[in-house]
């Protein structure tokens, strides 16, 4: 399988599809994104679509997202700290099915730091919505 070298909005679908389908199926994660999102097919891919906008944002520079990611994790219910590193390792899996190595580990590495910066307004200056 030849492995992506460059990022663009068609992959990011693609990691979009393959991440949410491992969270859906997560004994952890699903029971936070289940009720946030919905159980249907429908809300998924609209999150998906919302998900996809943020990470061309991130990653591409296109000004395509208009929401407010810290503030949708603040208003969630408390859930463990340690559930950062579950989305992590999904987050990771997911990037390796899809991106060569560097791709993936750049990619990675900027969920790594924004996964960091939630955890610090959720649990270390708790801050609640």
């Amino acid at each position: 399988m030849n492995m992506e070298t460059v990022i663009n909005q068609q992959n990011i679908q693609k990691l979009m599809d393959i991440f949410y389908a491992k969270v859906r199926k997560d004994p952890e994660l699903s029971k936070i994104f289940l009720p946030a999102v919905g159980e249907d097919n429908e809300s998924w891919e609209k999150h998906k679509e919302k998900i996809g906008r943020f990470w061309r944002q991130m990653l591409l520079g296109e000004p395509v997202f208009d929401g407010q990611p810290l503030k949708k994790h603040l208003d969630l219910p408390p859930f463990p700290r340690e559930l950062f590193n579950v989305w992590l390792n999904l987050f990771s899996e997911s990037l390796h099915q899809i991106y060569e190595n560097d791709v993936a580990k750049s990619i990675l590495q900027k969920a790594t730091m924004i996964a960091q910066r939630f955890q610090i307004a959720i649990y270390d200056m708790q801050i609640h919505g």
